[in-house]
């Protein structure tokens, strides 16, 4: 029997050492497993595997010894429990996320939200080479976002009033690029924003909400973490409209198809075509009207 090995790890499964088995992936949105599908995870690995999962470094869940006479079974199996096997090869995979504003008070973005609607939009999108996305709710930045090759961090651009301030410098001591300046005696407060990086410390500290701001999306391009490590790029202010986004995005991925050779990363091809040919062409997207 002809065994289609490309096709099979497309689908998620992995060849292991062992002759005939594989660790299967499972489909992954942001680390988020319902009680039920954990519940079919575990019935699958104990009747087709050796009863253990591995969590990977992307949130994801794999199931190791499954053997090639069985996958038709495992995947009707996990299909009754609304689990669906994940995706590998040369195309956009698993989306990372930590949990967000709808759970987590450090986050300004809802990261759950946005990975969802990511992989409804991008999920296993053919491309030269694997492509990852990453989102972290806030500077905290406890997905690493630029470690992805395009990573979405969570920000909020920061206004004062001079009506409520009481220019008690709190501001300007916890802010990390040294970006706020407080003159108490002119009782005057400056912002740089070319040093801001949207972490809202200054909002969260003020204690008489003399700073206020609107939450949107920092945005990193060419993050890269295996042989060969780079972080990603920043060169887009934040970005507030989710549209303008997606429109992002998809310039990203078009740029990526149109320029890398086949198996070449996205950071890769940056370098090798230039930078500023895709700075270019993301920024006219990101300041049309």
């Amino acid at each position: 029997m002809s065994v289609n090995y490309k096709e099979l790890k497309k689908g998620g499964f992995m060849r292991q050492r062992q002759q005939n088995y594989f660790s299967m992936r499972l489909k992954c949105v942001g680390g988020h497993f319902t009680a039920e599908q954990l519940g079919t995870i575990k019935s699958v690995a104990e009747k087709f595997g050796k009863g253990y999962v591995h969590l990977t470094s992307r949130q994801g869940i794999e199931i190791p010894f499954i053997h090639l006479d069985d996958v038709d079974a495992v995947k009707k199996a996990l299909a009754a429990g609304n689990v669906q096997v994940g995706v590998c090869g040369p195309r956009v995979r698993t989306i990372t996320a930590c949990q967000g504003n709808a759970i987590c008070p450090s986050g300004l973005i809802d990261t759950q939200k946005l990975a969802a609607e990511f992989d409804k939009r991008y999920g296993g999108r053919e491309l030269p080479h694997k492509f990852k996305f990453g989102f972290t709710g806030c500077h905290n930045n406890c997905l690493k976002a630029e470690e992805n090759d395009m990573g979405v961090k969570g920000g909020v651009k920061p206004n004062w009033s001079a009506e409520k301030c009481i220019f008690c410098g709190v501001c300007q001591a916890v802010c990390p690029e040294k970006a706020i300046a407080v003159d108490k005696s002119a009782k005057s407060v400056t912002l740089d924003e070319n040093k801001c990086v949207y972490c809202g410390k200054c909002i969260k500290s003020c204690p008489t909400d003399a700073w206020q701001g609107q939450s949107g999306f920092v945005v990193s391009f060419g993050g890269l973490y295996g042989n060969k490590i780079a972080v990603g790029k920043n060169f887009l202010p934040i970005i507030f409209d989710e549209e303008k986004l997606f429109a992002i995005v998809e310039v990203a991925l078009q740029f990526f198809k149109d320029h890398a050779k086949s198996g070449e990363r996205f950071r890769t091809m940056l370098e090798r075509v230039g930078w500023e040919k895709f700075i270019s062409e993301v920024e006219a997207v990101a300041n049309a009207s």
